[in-house]
């Protein structure tokens, strides 16, 4: 099960965007694309075909899962994971500080 997800608001922890809170775009196996955040150059040739025009387009780039944490609602700080089985058998992430489940 993975700790962050798709859609999750999370706060950048270390580096350039430090303290910056965004939403998931992609999880990848080790990284993630934060909205907004480690905004890249990509210079783009012109492709006619797809009607897409050349020149130097911003990117999100992809960052290292543990340089983000995710946001505790009720404290909006943000707060490390933990992995629960409830009763029923089924998982849930759960934050450490406050102990309130993420996902029912």
């Amino acid at each position: 099960m993975r700790k962050i997800r798709k859609g999750d608001k999370v706060q950048v922890i270390t580096g350039k965007d430090k303290g910056r809170v965004g939403i998931v775009l992609r999880v990848m196996d080790l990284h993630v694309v934060v909205e907004g955040m480690n905004v890249k150059k990509k210079h783009v040739k012109p492709n006619p075909q797809q009607e897409q025009p050349g020149g130097i387009i911003p990117r999100e780039a992809p960052m290292p899962i543990c340089k983000v944490a995710l946001v505790d609602p009720s404290t909006n700080k943000p707060s490390r994971l933990g992995i629960r089985i409830l009763a029923d058998g089924t998982k849930v992430r759960y934050f450490k500080a406050s102990g309130e489940v993420v996902d029912v």
